[in-house]
């Protein structure tokens, strides 16, 4: 993919995002505590970038991801991979439900489990594999605006 196509992937796919975790808020619930589960109907699921799996999601669940220290769930259908990508923000992860496999450049795939936390460093290329029948889902902590772009070749 060319330099063009993937800003203009990216700036799509961070509009998108944008609007998903745009909601007005009120000073009072600006204060107030809340919880989602990822099979909450209240949450808005939208596309990944155009790159990714077909049947990738995301929901915000806190914040803006145009801005910093957006949290969204990351759904991948089972058996389904991420390709190679990376991101300008580091990445703090839980996975929710499934197993998935994650591989960063340089590095051993990783295998992780239901509760089990992963980092991922900035800009370090990686892919990701859910390895389960059933759905992963992963809650993802960015630090920076939520990006993504694919990287040429395989890990």
């Amino acid at each position: 993919m060319n330099m063009k196509a993937q800003l203009t992937t990216s700036i799509l796919f961070i509009f998108a995002l944008f609007l998903l975790g745009h909601q007005p808020l009120s000073a009072q619930d600006q204060v107030m505590s809340f919880t989602h589960t990822a099979d909450d109907d209240k949450l808005e699921w939208g596309s990944c970038p155009a790159f990714m799996t077909e049947s990738c999601r995301i929901a915000v669940l806190h914040g803006n991801p145009a801005n910093p220290n957006a949290d969204v769930f990351f759904k991948m259908q089972g058996n389904t991979t991420v390709p190679a990508h990376w991101h300008n923000s580091a990445e703090r992860m839980v996975l929710v439900s499934g197993e998935m496999e994650v591989k960063y450049e340089g590095q051993e795939a990783e295998i992780i489990t239901t509760g089990s936390y992963a980092y991922g460093p900035p800009e370090k290329p990686h892919r990701a594999s859910c390895l389960s029948d059933e759905p992963c889902v992963l809650f993802i902590a960015f630090n920076k605006p939520v990006d993504a772009y694919p990287v040429e070749g395989t890990l």
